[in-house]
């Protein structure tokens, strides 16, 4: 499927071609090759190795790959020459956090006077899907108590909620490597 999936690509004037969650295929690869479950995984991911290093042009075809997890990432696709970048994705800073909250809420029937700075504030190290389920969840708080209007106060409920939630199982920023 790899393969044909760049010969399409080729015969196209040009094609963006993604992997998300690259990891799943590209991880490290182990010794050990017990039972051999893992081998249509490592095949894939060396099949992808092949049409990175190709003999033939890849012409106008971009390669983007993304993963939150790029300590796991095989040596071999990380390897000079089949990966010309690697851009790293952080978490937003505190006026960063303050406009998802917003843009997050815009459509929400919010009350005036919510001060998104004092949210963002009260959300160190979250990234922008931990701040979408905090106004998920302060419009469910406004559900909840049959309001019509999400209020601060909802917003500071979630954030007790969902943040402090999360916390237990924090991620890592995502990273993208394209070529």
């Amino acid at each position: 499927m790899v393969r044909e999936l760049f010969t399409m690509a080729r015969s196209k004037r040009a094609c963006i071609i993604f992997f998300d969650e690259v990891d799943a295929i590209g991880g490290a690869r182990s010794g050990s090759d017990d039972n051999g479950s893992d081998n249509e995984v490592q095949r894939t991911m060396l099949q992808i190795v092949t049409e990175l290093d190709g003999f033939d042009a890849r012409g106008n075809i971009k390669v983007l790959m993304a993963t939150n997890r790029p300590d796991t990432l095989d040596p071999a696709l990380l390897r000079p020459g089949r990966l010309d970048r690697k851009v790293e994705f952080g978490l937003p800073d505190l006026e960063g956090r303050g406009h998802i909250l917003k843009i997050h809420s815009k459509k929400m029937n919010c009350d005036r006077d919510i001060r998104f700075e004092l949210i963002a504030r009260l959300c160190p190290n979250t990234t922008g899907a931990e701040l979408h389920s905090v106004c998920t969840e302060a419009g469910m708080f406004a559900i909840r108590a049959r309001r019509k209007s999400v209020s601060e106060k909802d917003f500071l409920d979630s954030v007790n909620k969902v943040v402090k939630g999360y916390k237990k199982f924090s991620s890592t920023p995502k990273y993208m490597v394209y070529n």
